[in-house]
């Protein structure tokens, strides 16, 4: 079946269109990618895009599944993709994510996909944003990414979601361990999972503490949470939604999609630069400069200038 007959049915519901087109986007070469993206892009742009971040052990998939479930009790179509570590053995998803999500395996209002992170440092599959983009235009009011428990490289969450969720847990230092790893500034909304434990509000303390020192415009909600037992998840499902309002008003909403966008683009076309290099291979040009710099006849510089020049041709 072909790319354009895909995306029709995937347009006009049909869920085996859906997982095939994410098949497609994980495992497809540049120019099906290339193709899927060009028809999918004008049907786009509606979804909620939440990301929810947090070090292993904080109970990400347990929050994520408390928060479909509330959203559905809201009549929201969910869909949710889960970025697992890649298997060393096939290097697929280990799919713990969907496992502890059976909860809404029948619901048709909600769709689970498992992907693999093939050893990608920021926490996301490569084809993570394509990915979103076609739950996107499946037409799913929500469309969240749950990613690997990487520590700094999380936070590559943000740059694909409208509103990043930073989960810690009491009793794990991560407060602290936020602040080193940066991840606080990219927190849209701070939840602190598993709150029925000891020291659970010294580390809403210490994140406001830490938020004294200085803030943007936003500054993030903390909202504690018992997500085994359903406690607090419906005020942490309405500060997400004050953040996604409060980003409409203000005007943040489309410049964070522009942002977004510029991010997209340039890693598209540093994307096509590499394999472009990639394809000269060894010999020729290539190790002609390489030559000439290692025999100081010119710098690296200007032998970059002229293998940019020679692509350019």
């Amino acid at each position: 079946m072909d790319s354009a007959e895909l995306v029709d049915r995937l347009l006009a519901g049909e869920r085996r269109a859906l997982a095939r087109l994410l098949t497609r986007v994980e495992d497809g070469g540049p120019d099906r990618l290339r193709e899927v993206v060009a028809l999918l892009h004008p049907h786009t742009g509606t979804a909620q895009l939440i990301g929810i971040t947090g070090s292993p052990g904080v109970g990400k998939s347990t929050l994520t599944s408390a928060l479909v479930a509330e959203w559905r009790r809201r009549e929201r179509r969910v869909a949710v993709l889960a970025v697992d570590p890649s298997s060393p053995f096939s290097g697929g998803a280990l799919l713990g994510d969907r496992i502890r999500m059976q909860d809404h395996v029948l619901d048709e209002g909600v769709f689970i996909r498992s992907m693999a992170s093939r050893g990608h440092l920021g926490g996301l599959s490569w084809a993570t944003p394509q990915a979103l983009l076609v739950l996107d235009a499946a037409g799913f009011d929500v469309v969240v990414v749950e990613t690997v428990g990487v520590g700094q490289a999380e936070v590559e969450v943000a740059s694909t979601a409208d509103t990043t969720v930073v989960t810690l847990a009491p009793g794990m230092g991560d407060a602290i361990q936020a602040a080193k790893a940066g991840i606080l500034e990219i927190a849209d909304v701070f939840c602190v999972n598993k709150a029925d434990r000891d020291g659970a509000d010294r580390t809403v303390r210490e994140l406001r503490d830490m938020q004294q020192l200085g803030h943007g415009q936003w500054r993030a909600p903390i909202h504690k949470t018992v997500a085994a037992r359903d406690e607090g998840i419906s005020e942490l499902a309405d500060a997400i939604d004050g953040h996604r309002a409060w980003l409409a008003e203000q005007g943040h909403l489309a410049q964070r999609r522009l942002e977004r966008a510029r991010v997209q683009v340039r890693e598209i076309a540093l994307g096509e630069v590499r394999d472009r290099f990639a394809r000269l291979g060894s010999g020729g040009l290539v190790d002609e400069l390489a030559a000439a710099v290692a025999a100081r006849r010119t710098d690296p510089y200007t032998a970059a200038d002229r293998l940019l020049a020679s692509l350019e041709g």
